[in-house]
């Protein structure tokens, strides 16, 4: 997806038309990014991610009628969309971290907090238009904890999905739940960041993980990772 002369196409997803407008303002001030279309609710933003095929989807958690888990399990799930399936970055509050939990379960590929927005909302845009997850830093732990704590029922399914990671990748993979940078994870395994790259690349590829962000809910959900965090950060890295 993606316009060729490399312009994001977004759709913003929030039921209070002032922040709407706000968001807007900020999207359209950057020449690399275009207000693809705004809608109030979740329903509607469904109907429009099918219409205008957006690259990215900004999407509110909390609306009435569809909200935003719902509305993006059913974008990520939408077969009309054949192949052009947009990205989903979450705008959240402060606090909200068991509906941050579920949203990336429904397929998000990363979060933000309006407060955030501001100052790092095209960054975070531009990293989840590349393919990467973007975890704002200012509410990564509680939810790296709540993902912790959490026991699905499917976590030998969830595991299943680990099955075929060698040692050497398993291993990576709990560093970049640990929220440790390519650059720091070469640095601890004595291998070049294009060797982590390389790695990061095959463990989405055998997870059927969409980015980092979901290969780590998937460490986290399986139990691959049990322990406290050594320090959560955002995921803004390549593969």
């Amino acid at each position: 997806m993606g316009d060729p002369i490399g312009v994001t196409r977004v759709l913003v997803v929030d039921d209070d038309a002032m922040v709407r407008s706000g968001i807007e303002m900020l999207v359209s001030a950057h020449p690399d990014l275009e207000v693809a279309g705004a809608v109030a609710d979740g329903l509607h933003a469904v109907a429009a991610a099918r219409e205008l095929r957006p690259d990215v989807v900004l999407m509110d958690l909390s609306m009435p009628g569809l909200d935003g888990v719902q509305a993006t399990r059913a974008i990520i799930d939408d077969s009309a969309l054949d192949g052009a399936t947009p990205r989903v970055l979450a705008l959240t509050t402060f606090g909200d971290d068991e509906t941050v939990l579920a949203v990336l379960h429904a397929g998000a590929s990363g979060f933000i907090v309006k407060d955030s927005a501001p100052l790092h909302l095209p960054a975070a845009i531009r990293t989840i238009a590349a393919g990467r997850g973007w975890l704002d830093p200012t509410v990564t732990t509680p939810v790296i904890d709540a993902l912790r704590r959490a026991n699905p029922p499917d976590r030998a399914t969830l595991g299943e999905r680990l099955a075929g990671l060698t040692e050497r990748e398993l291993e990576i993979l709990t560093l970049l739940a640990d929220g440790l940078s390519n650059a720091e994870i070469a640095r601890g395994l004595f291998v070049s960041e294009a060797t982590v790259r390389t790695h990061v690349s095959r463990i989405l590829m055998k997870t059927d993980s969409r980015d980092r962000t979901q290969a780590v809910v998937l460490a986290f959900r399986s139990g691959l990772v049990p322990s406290a965090p050594g320090g959560a950060r955002s995921t803004k890295e390549k593969p």
